[in-house]
């Protein structure tokens, strides 16, 4: 899903909402993840998950195109983990 099917998707079940306001709503709520991320917070949505941040360390990898040693910086990445309500419904549709 894209975000602009999720727009539409929170419009056709808000009528009294038009696609401008539910993407704004939508942009702000992406934006504030982001930034509590960025600022080391972690965000948790109760049955939906949490979003956090981990460290990765530095490391060689290797060029898949050359095969030569490349040295990968250190850097942090968000990280996602589903809470189990979730887990289950994804789970349930197979």
């Amino acid at each position: 899903m894209t975000k602009s099917e999720l727009v539409e998707k929170v419009v056709a079940n808000h009528k009294h909402m038009t696609s401008k306001e539910a993407e704004y709503v939508i942009n702000e709520f992406f934006h504030a993840i982001s930034l509590a991320l960025s600022e080391g917070e972690r965000v948790e949505l109760r049955g939906f998950g949490s979003f956090t941040t981990k460290k990765r360390e530095a490391r060689v990898g290797r060029n898949p195109k050359t095969g030569e040693a490349v040295q990968v910086p250190a850097k942090v990445v968000p990280h996602f983990k589903p809470g189990k309500e979730l887990r289950e419904k994804v789970d349930g549709n197979c």
